[in-house]
């Protein structure tokens, strides 16, 4: 991949749903075995988030490198206080560029400006990498659930963080 600018855009457009789902399906699979179910399970929950969209509470981040999106992540609003981060995701031709960290600062600075008190995410243990940024910009792990999920038994967390 070339040196190319990573642009990163707040609005959906058509087609980025079903690309976001598709990229956390064939990733996901590759890279830590999940099977259809994840697929599924992303595009039912981020196909209600995009019905419900309202930008007052909500931020989509999709970035992309030379026109391809090559990542996203996903602020969902649940209450007045409380967010939850949601489809973090980096392509491996992305990796390695700072694009996790600008992305977690966005919607973390999209977070404290909207008021939220707390962030919340769901991730499972073998995402090491992300885990990591969370754990820099300050998110500790409050539960732990193993149990199977995905096509397989996984180790499921829950982080937090208090802004």
């Amino acid at each position: 991949m070339s040196d190319a600018q990573i642009q990163i855009r707040t609005k959906l457009k058509p087609g980025d749903v079903g690309y976001i789902v598709y990229l956390h399906g064939t990733l996901y699979a590759a890279e830590y075995g999940l099977d259809h179910t994840f697929e599924g399970y992303v595009a039912q929950r981020f196909g209600e988030f995009a019905a419900r969209y309202d930008g007052r509470k909500d931020l989509v981040a999709v970035a992309e490198l030379e026109g391809r999106i090559v990542g996203s992540i996903v602020i969902d609003g649940t209450s007045d206080e409380r967010a939850m981060l949601r489809y973090f995701l980096v392509h491996p031709d992305a990796r390695g560029r700072g694009l996790g960290r600008r992305l977690i600062d966005q919607a973390l600075a999209f977070c404290r400006e909207r008021g939220f008190k707390t962030v919340f995410l769901w991730t499972i243990s073998e995402l090491k990498a992300a885990a990591h940024l969370y754990q820099q910009a300050g998110f500790v792990c409050t539960s732990e659930k193993t149990h199977e999920i995905w096509g397989a038994m996984r180790t499921e967390q829950e982080y937090e963080l208090n802004l």
